[in-house]
């Protein structure tokens, strides 16, 4: 099967760490929907699918740079309790968003509380880490054209609004 820019690929998966453990997964619901060629899923699994038959799967590895990058501590900081809201009652593995110059959004978690100051970490929870994809290419369909002005699969398995 080879899917082209801008169709909606449907697909399952199970994501394991090297200790084979499950780490996230779709199968107990919905499989999840992207759109093609928008850099919405990672490169090597949407490269995996467009290999795939309909109803096949296929397990890779992915090593961290394939996967999630390198855990960097580069990505870890200090911040101030004032910049949490004051009715929030902080507590470590805490995950929030901050706002970004040019108005994007980036995770972070909080790793440590001492005092005034917050030790947040910017690294995606599974950075460092060689994971295991499972996966089930299920269909692959044209976009909607509002699908297509919001930049994202509506309905199952994709963005709900």
């Amino acid at each position: 099967m080879s899917f082209e820019k801008d169709q909606v690929v449907t697909f399952h998966y199970s994501v394991m760490n090297a200790d084979k453990k499950v780490v996230d997964s779709s199968r107990s619901g919905e499989p999840l929907a992207f759109l093609a060629g928008r850099n919405q899923v990672l490169p090597k699994v949407e490269e995996t699918l467009d290999s795939m038959l309909f109803n096949t799967q296929k397990t890779i590895t992915l090593t961290p740079k394939d996967a999630y990058g390198e855990y960097d501590e580069a990505h870890i900081q200090q911040a101030s309790r004032s910049n949490f809201p004051e009715d929030t009652q902080l507590e470590v593995g805490m995950e929030f968003w901050a706002d970004m110059e040019g108005g994007g959004h980036m995770p972070f978690v909080i790793k440590a509380l001492e005092g005034d100051q917050v030790t947040i970490d910017f690294n995606h929870p599974l950075a460092g880490e060689t994971l295991i994809f499972d996966l089930e290419l299920i269909g692959v369909r044209e976009a909607t054209a509002e699908e297509l002005s919001h930049g994202h699969v509506h309905g199952a398995g994709g963005h709900h609004h």
